[in-house]
């Protein structure tokens, strides 16, 4: 089972990653076909079904903020993320500079791109790991914009400018101003503060972009020609 495999310490490297993908597709083909999640969660043992549920439910909010299909696919460069443990290294290390909880920051990474895979500009001209649009990250950022321990501090810098850890919802708001991107980004992080291993599963997610035919898979090395 995938959930087990993704939980197993001595699954690690390849495998783990290979695991963490094969669950971010099933989570994608649940999402498509909604009216398969409650048998499927019912058949799920008691330790996991939280998680699953939550995965689900932060996809489907990040689904409501799908807009018309791109014609193109985008100027990007998709790079290998850093280790599991140094990405978790920086979020903890951004947890007790600024008090902003290591999965919340982790959740921001996966849901903007992928843990760091997508190098380049989004639609709105946000730039690196953490998504900063330039004007923000002169404020809040310090170093190099494209470097995830830096921009890791930086977005909990912003987040506890906005007003975390106090008022998390606040602080996610200011950091996108959609609710439905909020109530995903919080799904995510309660799924890893309950189920710190889920992150291991997070961190092997790919990166997928919508086309006219369905989703396609960018992987690690593609560049836009």
């Amino acid at each position: 089972m995938l959930e087990t495999a993704i939980h197993d310490p001595n699954v690690i490297g390849p495998q783990l990653a290979w695991m963490g993908h094969l669950q971010q597709l099933a989570y994608s083909r649940l999402q498509d076909y909604p009216e398969w999640k409650d048998s499927v969660l019912a058949a799920l043992p008691d330790q996991t079904r939280a998680a699953v549920n939550g995965s689900l439910e932060a996809g489907k909010q990040l689904r409501m903020l799908s807009g018309p299909v791109p014609k193109t696919l985008p100027d990007w460069k998709i790079v290998a993320p850093a280790s599991i443990d140094d990405l978790l290294s920086y979020y903890k290390e951004a947890e007790t500079e600024f008090g902003v909880s290591w999965y919340y920051l982790a959740a921001i990474h996966l849901v903007e791109t992928r843990m760091g895979r997508i190098r380049g500009l989004s639609s709105a001209g946000a730039q690196g790991p953490m998504q900063f649009m330039p004007a923000t990250w002169a404020m809040y950022g310090k170093g190099d914009i494209n470097n995830d321990q830096d921009a890791i501090l930086g977005a909990a810098r912003y987040l506890k400018a906005a007003g975390a850890p106090a008022n998390m919802q606040k602080a996610l708001f200011a950091y996108n101003h959609s609710q439905a991107y909020v109530n995903a980004l919080i799904l995510y992080a309660e799924v890893m503060k309950t189920d710190p291993a889920a992150y291991r599963g997070y961190h092997g997610w790919q990166v997928y972009y919508p086309t006219k035919d369905g989703p396609v898979l960018l992987p690690v090395g593609w560049v836009k020609e």
